[in-house]
């Protein structure tokens, strides 16, 4: 026969509570989200899903930053691009090319220019710039200049 246990039972530990941050809507109504981009967001046949330009202009409204960066994931490589590539908030397509010629990234073959190739250029020479950058440690500016990527984004861009 075994003896009882006197001790009391264990009490779970209090938990803090969660804080939610606050949803699209929320900072859409609060008017931290750019109008355009908001309207942006609500379009259809866009290539990026509606949730992840809902997550972007969120995350860049938290941080009371404007329509530029309510517009991207506004990484360390989205913020070097819009430095060295938009003419307020628009891109300049001739510096955008020349950035990709500097670091090496072939664009001759993307010469769509149906409605909406502006974005689609954008995105694509992104995402191959991104892999040459993640590669080689750095971006180089169209005039030549190296600027180095953080260690903590090569390392979550390189496969």
């Amino acid at each position: 026969m075994s003896k009882k246990s006197h001790r009391a039972p264990a009490q779970e530990a209090p938990t803090a509570p969660v804080l939610e941050a606050p949803s699209f809507a929320d900072l859409l109504e609060s008017g931290l989200i750019d109008e355009q981009v908001a309207e942006e967001v609500e379009k259809k046949g866009s290539v990026v899903r509606g949730s992840y330009k809902k997550l972007y202009a969120a995350r860049a409204a938290e941080q009371k930053l404007g329509k530029v960066a309510q517009r991207s994931c506004w990484d360390w490589l989205a913020q070097e691009l819009a430095a060295e590539c938009l003419e307020g908030t628009k891109i300049s397509i001739d510096r955008f090319l020349a950035l990709l010629d500097a670091n090496g990234v072939d664009h001759s073959r993307w010469t769509n220019r149906s409605k909406g190739w502006e974005g689609r250029l954008r995105m694509t020479g992104r995402l191959a710039l991104q892999k040459v950058v993640a590669a080689n440690g750095h971006l180089r500016t169209a005039e030549g200049a190296a600027i180095e990527a953080p260690a903590e984004w090569v390392a979550k861009h390189t496969h």
